[in-house]
């Protein structure tokens, strides 16, 4: 069943499951789970930003001490925990009617509840991430950005893959997903150090920026194809080959079909008088997308990036961009604090022999994913002198593109706990290194020459 749009029937199982629980109870503890994230990812945001580091992170780490590896406030039945594993439930034991007869299922519920939240979380996200994409500023930054894209998904998926199949034995289908993690590239951590060491403009800057929004688009194109291989368990290159077509040819067939739609809903919007008319329109645009890719056997968040790229070429996209950050501040940490719960970092523990496995796939992605995007500055073509290096050292964070690949994949049970934990490192340890890194390559060469006097920045 596919993680995004699985979310109809989670609803179904907890409807089935609140008829053995009180509603009330249900309710008490997805309130009381919804403290815990939204405490975590502020809590966890507010120290990183204080340290110059993007608040995902943060959210990322909360959802860590809040989940499995720590406090164990926040646990889900999918992952194989009981009632008797969250502390929420036992606290609703303490404080409520609650009984250890009905505690599994009101757990159950509570946990489905947050899950398919989470879920939605990451539609919005990519959704959002589609809004701030600028396709005329990838059209004009060329054929550099491009080699620099290509190479940047190719080298690391190739060595990732190959790596983890020949060397650490992982099957397959993992071996895959993980190596699609490697592909993506942070555009609002790379655009943020950018801005702050004056670079932002120059050449080396834009080829960056315009590579890894493009890495982006490949990126969540990797995503669907193998999101839906993992539906089929198996591989076969003639399916690789149609799921590769489908997904470019919905990408592309949605945007210029949105080039038409576009004007349609915008005169729509115009014509309401309703509050959350751009808002409620777009967002019906955006699910109406979703779902189309998900009967195609795509990925759910194809769809609503989708969405995102077309609305971003209308009038709309400054009103549409400010208010969607609302919508996107109540979901996506949900998304981000959840996959921090559920990654147990009991598996990297160096002392328990079978952990050693996980620790050496850590390593390997993590050397792989720097190496991968690192040689991506020295496929420039031309001759004009460029800190090629620079260009590779600012593809390097992951952030929370990086996180979105973990969190479908450990939903799907494409990824083992070792596996997915590695993964997680690797953003982890990916997103800390490159801000240092780039300003210290930067310092290292005299400013090049800058495509505009006064560049806009772009979002992050």
């Amino acid at each position: 069943m596919s993680l995004l749009f699985s979310i109809p029937f989670q609803f179904l199982a907890v409807a089935a499951e609140t008829e053995a629980a009180d509603s009330s109870l249900v309710l008490a503890g997805i309130l009381l789970s919804l403290v815990v994230v939204y405490f975590a990812s502020k809590l966890g945001g507010e120290l990183c930003v204080r340290l110059n580091l993007p608040p995902v992170l943060g959210e990322l780490v909360g959802g860590v001490v809040v989940g499995t590896s720590v406090l164990s406030l926040l646990v889900f039945s999918e992952s194989g925990a009981t009632a008797d594993n969250s502390l929420i439930i036992k606290f609703l034991e303490l404080t409520s009617s609650l009984t250890p007869d009905t505690a599994e299922s009101v757990f159950i519920a509570q946990s489905e509840v947050i899950s398919a939240l989470s879920e939605l979380g990451v539609i919005i996200l990519l959704f959002e991430i589609g809004l701030e994409s600028d396709l005329k500023e990838l059209i004009r930054v060329g054929p550099k950005a491009a080699v620099v894209a290509v190479v940047g998904v190719v080298t690391p998926f190739v060595l990732g893959t190959l790596g983890l199949v020949y060397l650490f034995h992982v099957p397959l289908i993992p071996s895959i997903f993980a190596g699609a993690a490697l592909t993506a590239t942070s555009i609002g951590i790379t655009a943020k150090v950018l801005a702050e060491i004056g670079r932002l403009s120059s050449q080396e800057g834009q080829i960056i920026i315009g590579a890894a929004v493009l890495d982006d688009v490949l990126g969540i194109i990797v995503l669907a194809v193998v999101s839906s291989l993992v539906k089929t368990g198996e591989i076969q290159i003639s399916k690789v080959i149609f799921l590769i077509i489908s997904a470019a040819a919905f990408t592309i067939g949605a945007i210029v079909l949105g080039r038409f739609l576009g004007p349609i809903l915008v005169r729509l919007m115009d014509n309401m008088q309703t509050r959350g008319k751009v808002l409620l329109v777009s967002l019906i645009f955006a699910f109406i997308l979703s779902y189309i890719a998900q009967v195609i056997q795509l990925e759910a968040i194809l769809g609503s990036f989708a969405a995102g790229l077309v609305l971003a070429e209308t009038s709309k996209q400054a009103e549409l961009e400010e208010q969607i950050i609302p919508v996107a501040d109540l979901f996506v940490p949900l998304f981000f604090v959840c996959v921090g719960a559920q990654t147990d970092l009991s598996v990297l523990n160096p002392a328990i022999p079978e952990n050693r496995a996980g620790l050496a796939i850590a390593a390997f992605l993590i050397v792989v994913a720097i190496f991968g995007k690192v040689v991506t500055g020295f496929a420039v073509f031309g001759k004009e002198q460029l800190n090629r290096l620079a260009i590779g050292v600012g593809m390097i964070p992951r952030g929370e593109v990086g996180l979105v690949f973990a969190g479908v994949g450990a939903a799907s049970g494409a990824l083992d706990p070792a596996t997915q934990t590695a993964i997680i490192m690797m953003v982890i340890i990916t997103t800390f290194l490159a801000p240092p890194l780039l300003r210290v390559v930067f310092e290292k060469d005299q400013p090049s020459v800058t495509l505009a006097e006064n560049p806009q920045e772009p979002s992050s």
